[in-house]
């Protein structure tokens, strides 16, 4: 066993132990920070596997926009972040369901490669990688990025109590924002 063997059991340990956090913390931001680690874990090992390329895709997409951008969305949503009981469930039909479908992929992957080695394909590059996103790939990725979007402009809207409130109306035009603002703190400023 070599230093990179290691390396990467030690990072794919990591990774799993962080991910048994992400969905066991009753903390919703503790579970995203969480998820960093495993994300950032999944990166080390992408770099000891020498795909320098895909490991700091991870970084820049999963982590640094992904993560930030559940963050910001419960930030804005004013969603509660401490401890959560009212949205615990047990975890035993999880666990069981999980440790099935992992067993169950195991004995599929065993009985597929039977402990034989696999020849590799030739070691691609970031151009061809390039061609592939933006020629064949082009409508999947545009639709994530509108999806991500629409997921922060939701956010946005949901943080902005006063979208949608009826306000006291003049003459039956919709109240200037210097009303709400009286209304809101009760006539006092």
């Amino acid at each position: 066993m070599t230093g990179a063997d290691l390396l990467l059991l030690a990072l794919g340990a990591v990774a799993v132990g962080s991910g048994v956090l992400v969905v066991t913390t009753k903390h919703l931001v503790r579970a995203g920070l969480y998820l960093v680690i495993c994300l950032g874990a999944l990166a080390g090992d992408y770099l000891v596997l020498s795909a320098e390329l895909v490991a700091w895709v991870q970084v820049l997409i999963y982590v640094g926009a992904v993560v930030v951008l559940l963050l910001f969305a419960v930030m804005l949503t004013r969603a509660p972040i401490g401890a959560s009981d009212d949205l615990d469930r047990p975890g035993w039909p999880a666990a069981l369901i999980g440790g099935g479908a992992g067993l169950g992929l195991s004995v599929l992957l065993v009985d597929a490669y039977r402990w034989g080695s696999v020849a590799l394909p030739d070691a691609g590059s970031a151009e061809r990688l390039g061609e592939q996103i933006f020629q064949s790939w082009v409508l999947p990725f545009e639709v994530l990025s509108v999806l991500l979007l629409s997921a922060l402009v939701g956010a946005v809207v949901l943080s902005r109590p006063d979208i949608g409130r009826p306000g006291p109306a003049r003459d039956g035009r919709p109240a200037p924002a210097e009303d709400l603002a009286d209304a809101d703190s009760g006539g006092r400023r």
